[in-house]
């Protein structure tokens, strides 16, 4: 008897608790979940939210991906905690280091995929893990990246550069009513990326509540266009309730009012 896949809704997966170790020395928490009886078709490695403004590896869209993805869409799901965040499953090391120590934590994720021998890796970020993935994301060992809500906050001209001379694939889901950068401006920004794909989502907003049924697909037609899209609505067979009360408060208070910080900015004298 099929069920309705609800924002609740946990399906079939292995899941391991996992750590990454950076270059400069910290532990960082995470979690890989993949297909249960099959090897993945493609990786996923999520980049999270401003920690500073309740951004973590469970940010909602992440916490669907990997609990859905494996069973619908043949994809492993790679959540951490950058530096210094803390969710359900623990406290990474270290502080908020404004996107400059976040390289060392890129890496890590990026070397872990690699070493697991995770295939076909994407990177998916997230806000401030966007601006992650332009600044420091564009890896040989990736296929390419997918940005949700890109706000070009910490990113510079020259990071852009970089991934135009990669070739990379890179797309970009702009919400039609975002906070810091909506689609029109999307466009004019990222055409220094001759590939970059920009895609306006007509009613959405920067955290994306009640349309991340919308991003997976989006990210599933990307990574293993294989899959056939939308993704279904329902599930026939075994189906775990995970506890989506501890993030409902977070979800909601990430961006609500608060001024976000973009990089330090340097003082004459």
């Amino acid at each position: 008897m099929s069920t309705p896949i609800r924002a609740s809704s946990v399906l079939p997966a292995k899941r391991e608790e996992i750590e990454l170790h950076t270059a400069d020395g910290l532990r960082l928490v995470g979690e890989l979940a993949r297909p249960l009886d099959r090897e993945p078709v493609a990786t996923l490695v999520c980049l999270h939210p401003l920690p500073t403004h309740g951004g973590m590896m469970d940010s909602h869209v992440f916490r669907k991906a990997a609990w859905r993805l494996p069973a619908l869409a043949d994809v492993a799901v790679l959540r951490f905690n950058t530096r210094g965040t803390s969710s359900l499953r623990g406290t990474s090391e270290g502080t908020f280091d404004n996107a400059v120590g976040e390289r060392y934590d890129v890496a890590a994720a990026i070397e872990y995929a690699e070493f697991e021998e995770l295939p076909n890796i994407w990177l998916l970020g997230w806000s401030f893990g966007t601006d992650l993935i332009l600044k420091y994301g564009c890896d040989p060992a990736l296929t390419g990246a997918i940005l949700l809500s890109p706000p070009l906050r910490y990113s510079k001209p020259e990071d852009l550069a970089q991934w135009a001379q990669s070739g990379r694939p890179l797309t970009a889901l702009v919400p039609e009513f975002d906070d810091y950068l909506r689609p029109e401006e999307a466009r004019k920004r990222f055409a220094a990326v001759p590939q970059a794909e920009v895609i306006g989502v007509s009613g959405a907003k920067h955290l994306w509540v009640g349309d991340a049924e919308r991003v997976l697909d989006e990210v599933v037609h990307r990574v293993n266009p294989a899959v056939a899209v939308p993704l279904p609505t329902t599930w026939d067979g075994p189906m775990e309730t995970g506890d989506v009360s501890a993030y409902a408060d977070r979800t909601v208070a990430s961006f609500a009012d608060r001024p976000v910080p973009g990089p330090p900015q340097a003082h004459a004298g």
